[in-house]
């Protein structure tokens, strides 16, 4: 019996012991470890993931340009959907029953145990119509986000748009930490600037009954992080001179991009034809993007920085720097207007000087400037002499930010196109070509391509006697100050000492009189501009117009580009609106007697002249 009985004693204090320490390895799961508690818990836990409050948009005047509005989201939880009545499911959120099935579909392959957005962009009359109705579809309940709300219709093509994410980006390792139905910029400024616009996460932990009705916070909130907001982003668009830019393009394909020379921030960037950035929000959005993907105007393409064009006679200023670079020709060179070598488009005194030939835009002049730049006798063999002329003068073309990326703060930007010597070795045949091959280049055209952008830098180089600062969007982020990657100046191969001796015959263009861009002269008012008119060849159709211009000429304060497709010669119509939009800016208005031209621009027949 004694022995039984100390077996009875050992038996219970092994018992006791396992219950020990089960209770005690317990006790440190649930209460050391709260990671376990939180497992253990999973069906009466809810895991919000708090977005945070993403940062606004201002212009350079701290007009608020995007900002954010809430809006709801109905999410779905696949594992917890029980016994769903569908018709009735259906009817409640008036969605077809293909919509239904498509988005439990959708969601069940991301996770079958997180939420995920099965209809977004409630109302919050839709929103409390549902929440009525939803203890009776357990799996399923709304969530409130922040949408984007633009005070702006313009500018559309720089702010660009926000969008839900996608499976596809969900996985990818740079959007590990985003769920279903948060937001991602898109495209633009929205899309280059994410990180500091969307901020920090918070996670909030809520205790939930069997049925999905909230019960309190899980332990105080004590292991619930906060979201931490995105910052604001501080452009340098001008939002009135921005406005007034796509005023005057309604209606017309082309661009205009302007600079503050002294600092490379942009002030304008029309893309025409634009579009309301309101379009691209809120519930339907995928249908107006597809109306806009299928324009035939394509108002989606973003023309300042993606469309390339031959630049015209805007060019020849390159090629007169480079060239007086190369000491090949001097201030006081003078060329014969011959025709025998390329056609001039109009009659002008004898270009004695590169002033006067500015002055005209005359063709033979810049077409004799190249080829002395060219065609340097560095070989006996003229093919030779030609390719090694030709190295020499693209990688001088090249130092103005030509041919190569910029670097502006938006992702798409293209690099154009300064044709190589390699380019024409695999296009001719090496040694198979020379100057007479590539002479179009001396007056902008043939295969060389710039954008909008590249040319208003070009601009500002010349304004600021020889170098730029990257152009950008971005002049502060939240409180801070400009970024210091847009501090740094760009020198040209170009010394700066020769930049002197182009910008007489420029203002000459715009003030002299017959100047190929009397329509953009701010004479009247004691500004001088300098600029220089283009006509760009189109085998599709009429010309395209162009013109580029800085002012005021001796303390610049804008450099501008226009382009304008099928429009014609430059003078009639890109120089008008280069003149009204550095009317705008400097002067903070436009005289009303300039109405005139700003109806010529809007509605006129540009391909022919304005008296």
């Amino acid at each position: 019996m004694q022995y039984l009985e100390g077996r009875r004693y050992v038996v219970q204090g092994i018992f006791l012991l396992v219950a020990v320490v089960f209770a005690t390895r317990l006790f440190f799961m649930q209460v050391l470890d709260p990671t376990y508690k939180l497992a253990a818990d999973k069906n009466t836990l809810q895991r919000l993931v708090r977005v945070p409050y993403r940062g606004s948009i201002y212009d350079r005047k701290n007009q608020l340009l995007v900002t954010n509005t809430p809006v709801y989201d109905l999410m779905v939880v696949p594992r917890e959907v029980r016994q769903l009545d569908s018709a009735r499911f259906c009817q409640l959120l008036q969605i077809p029953l293909a919509s239904l099935r498509e988005g439990l579909r959708v969601a069940k392959k991301y996770s079958r145990t997180k939420p995920s957005p099965l209809v977004q962009n409630l109302s919050l009359a839709e929103r409390a119509a549902i929440e009525d109705n939803l203890i009776d579809f357990p799996g399923f309940r709304t969530q409130v986000r922040m949408a984007r709300a633009y005070r702006t219709p313009n500018l559309a093509h720089a702010l660009g748009y926000v969008g839900p994410i996608t499976p596809k980006l969900l996985e990818l390792p740079k959007y590990a930490r985003y769920v279903p139905g948060e937001n991602v910029g898109i495209a633009g400024l929205e899309s280059y600037y994410e990180p500091t616009l969307m901020g920090r996460r918070g996670v909030q932990f809520k205790m939930v009954n069997v049925r999905g009705v909230e019960k309190g916070a899980f332990r105080d909130g004590r292991y619930d992080t906060l979201s931490v907001a995105g910052q604001d982003l501080h452009l340098s668009i001008d939002a009135e001179l921005q406005a007034y830019g796509e005023e005057l393009l309604a209606g017309r394909r082309g661009s205009i991009v302007a600079i503050d020379p002294k600092t490379g921030e942009i002030l304008a960037f029309v893309s025409a034809p634009h579009y309301d950035p309101q379009i691209l929000t809120g519930k339907g959005m995928g249908n107006r993007y597809m109306d806009l993907l299928r324009n035939p105007d394509r108002p989606l393409f973003d023309r300042p920085l993606m469309a390339t064009y031959p630049p015209g006679s805007v060019f020849k200023l390159v090629n007169e720097l480079v060239a007086l670079q190369l000491g090949v020709v001097a201030p006081g060179t003078g060329f014969a207007c011959d025709q025998r070598l390329v056609h001039c488009t109009h009659q002008h005194e004898y270009p004695a000087n590169v002033s006067i030939a500015i002055k005209n835009s005359c063709n033979p002049y810049f077409y004799q400037v190249m080829r002395a730049a060219v065609v340097r006798g560095q070989s006996s063999n003229k093919f030779e002499d030609a390719r090694l002329g030709l190295v020499q003068w693209q990688k001088m073309v090249k130092s103005f930010g030509l041919g190569e990326k910029l670097g502006v703060d938006m992702s798409q930007e293209k690099r154009g196109f300064i044709p190589s010597a390699a380019f024409y070795d695999k296009l001719r045949g090496y040694h198979h070509w020379n100057f007479k091959t590539v002479y179009s280049l001396a007056i902008g055209q043939g295969e060389i391509g710039i954008t909008g952008l590249q040319m208003a830098n070009v601009m500002a180089t010349i304004a600021n006697r020889g170098y730029y600062y990257t152009p950008h969007f971005v002049r502060g982020i939240g409180s801070a100050g400009a970024l210091p990657q847009y501090r740094e100046r760009h020198y040209t191969a170009v010394d700066t000492a020769l930049f002197k001796y182009i910008i007489p015959g420029m203002q000459e263009v715009v003030d002299g009189r017959g100047g190929t861009g009397n329509l953009a002269s701010l004479r009247e008012f004691g500004i001088s501009v300098a600029g220089k008119t283009g006509t760009v060849q189109n085998p599709h159709g009429y010309d395209h117009a162009t013109f580029a211009a800085f002012a005021p000429a001796n303390d610049p304060k804008i450099a501008i580009a226009v382009f304008i497709e099928n429009s014609g010669f430059g003078g009639s119509s890109a120089a008008p609106a280069a003149g009204l939009m550095i009317e705008k800016y400097l002067r903070g208005h436009v005289v009303s007697y300039h109405k005139r031209m700003e109806d010529w621009i809007k509605y006129g027949n540009l391909t022919v002249h304005l008296h």
